[in-house]
């Protein structure tokens, strides 16, 4: 189907890039093999490091004309195969185009490289008292692979995702010709939006090299207040009445106390709190002290008086913020290390159905004698379950990991849901999206792959 990387092939790639930026073979370290998952593993046959647009344009001009496979990488912090490369083929690394290039304030953008990392952008404005919104919970991943995924995180539920914070991306495409989808501008209605296609397209439709990010101003106060309840179901039951309030949460979190206690023991740290079973992180944020304090009393008042709220805790001191947001930032690992293996199923639901979706994960670890925990956005309904495999053997495992994909995925299409609320469709969720969307859209979306990438040489079998 695709042509082997030959002598030839890593003899041009060295010419292009330098001896330093290409390796093949056994040179290439076994991380390049996985993301932050592990479980779809495949080595690149040779691994190319970029430093420029015009390196992305001719190496992907090389792949097209030659049918060679090409996958893009960033930090590899993925958690569905999407950097995977399952044919073999050159992987692309960004992390080298790291550069923060402009920003403008007369147009409140900033200009970055793909492999500028999250954390690097936060660090660049906020001290100048600009504000980039999207908060997904990696922050050592690329901008990049944030945009190819669409990525999320806590603050959703007042800012959006990062398609919102997109202004303009350009774009190598399959071909190696390079476009500008979008341009520094707040309104465009100029045909169709394939800056919005390459948002979400996880590496399939073309390579990001420069992103254009809308900032605003940074919002001057911000406060969280951590409320526990009895139970999971009465914490979650109480996100609807705290949105319809008009508090205007930034987030609103859901955990329970073994979540706590595993992120407890894998940091070292006490959290706060871990008498009850369960709690809802709220935070709120903005301009004006008064109003916030305003709509935080507001809430604490009504999870205490309506809600059933055991108590309500002000995240106020730095002690305490560090406690808690290092705890909440800490729960995947926290899962990961407590298992001897695990997969992940990442849903998203109406926001109505979070509560009854959570009990049904309870039913599946009793129906199948597995251990279930979970965490996730309350807010916006996207939930992190993780199957984890303890002491059973690998076929065991795999045999009852597939029965309670096929459960959880049918039951959240049964009540609105979607497959994948942020981390995408890689290779590992493709049969259940195309299950779930049905063949139109799947058809769809293969035409405009097609369209983009003729030869299907950028990152196959991924997505659709």
């Amino acid at each position: 189907m695709y042509k082997k990387v030959e002598q030839q092939d890593v003899l041009f790639l060295q010419q292009l890039l330098g001896d330093t930026k290409v390796f093949h073979g056994e040179a290439i370290s076994e991380d390049y093999a996985k993301d932050e998952l592990g479980t779809i593993k495949s080595l690149p046959e040779v691994l190319v490091f970029v430093s420029t647009t015009e390196e992305v344009s001719r190496v992907m001009k090389y792949a097209n004309a030659n049918h060679i496979p090409v996958v893009v990488r960033g930090s590899g912090t993925g958690l569905v195969g999407a950097c995977v490369a399952i044919y073999g083929g050159i992987m692309i690394d960004t992390t080298k185009m790291n550069k923060i290039l402009e920003l403008d304030e007369h147009n409140l953008t900033l200009t970055v490289e793909p492999g500028v990392l999250l954390m690097d952008i936060y660090e660049y404005v906020e001290p100048k008292g600009y504000f980039y919104a999207p908060d997904p919970g990696e922050k050592s991943a690329t901008i990049g692979g944030n945009i190819a995924t669409n990525a999320g995180g806590m603050r959703a539920v007042k800012y959006g995702v990062t398609r919102d914070w997109i202004r303009a991306l350009e774009v190598v495409l399959p071909t190696g010709d390079v476009e500008m989808f979008g341009r520094k501008v707040v309104k465009d209605s100029t045909g169709y939006s394939l800056k919005h296609l390459m948002i979400g397209s996880e590496g399939t439709l073309g390579i990001i090299t420069k992103a254009v990010l809308k900032l605003v101003a940074k919002p001057k106060h911000a406060i969280s207040i951590l409320v526990p309840f009895e139970s999971i179901e009465k914490g979650i039951e109480s996100v609807p009445h705290l949105i319809r309030s008009k508090s205007n949460p930034t987030a609103i979190e859901f955990f329970e106390r073994k979540t706590i206690l595993f992120a407890e023991e894998f940091l070292g740290k006490k959290f706060p709190d871990t008498r009850s079973n369960a709690y809802i992180l709220l935070t709120f944020d903005g301009s004006n002290e008064e109003q916030i304090k305003t709509a935080y009393q507001s809430a604490a008042d009504l999870c205490l008086n309506e809600l059933g709220a055991l108590d309500v805790l002000i995240v106020d001191t730095e002690e305490r913020k560090e406690a808690v947001w290092k705890t909440r930032g800490a729960f995947l690992e926290a899962i990961k290390a407590s298992t001897s293996f695990m997969d992940e199923c990442d849903v998203v639901v109406p926001r109505s159905e979070v509560a009854d979706f959570i009990k049904f994960t309870y039913e599946l670890s009793q129906k199948y004698q597995i251990r279930i925990p979970s965490f996730g956005h309350a807010g916006d309904g996207n939930l992190h379950i993780y199957i984890c495999q303890d002491e059973l053997d690998q076929e065991t495992f795999e045999s009852k990991l597939k029965l309670i994909f096929d459960e959880m995925y049918k039951r959240a299409s049964n009540v609105g849901g979607l497959v994948s609320g942020e981390h995408g469709i890689g290779y590992a969720k493709k049969d259940y999206m195309r299950k779930q969307l049905g063949e139109v859209q799947h058809k769809i979306m293969l035409d405009i792959k097609k369209a983009f990438d003729p030869n299907n040489i950028l990152n196959p079998g991924k997505v659709v």
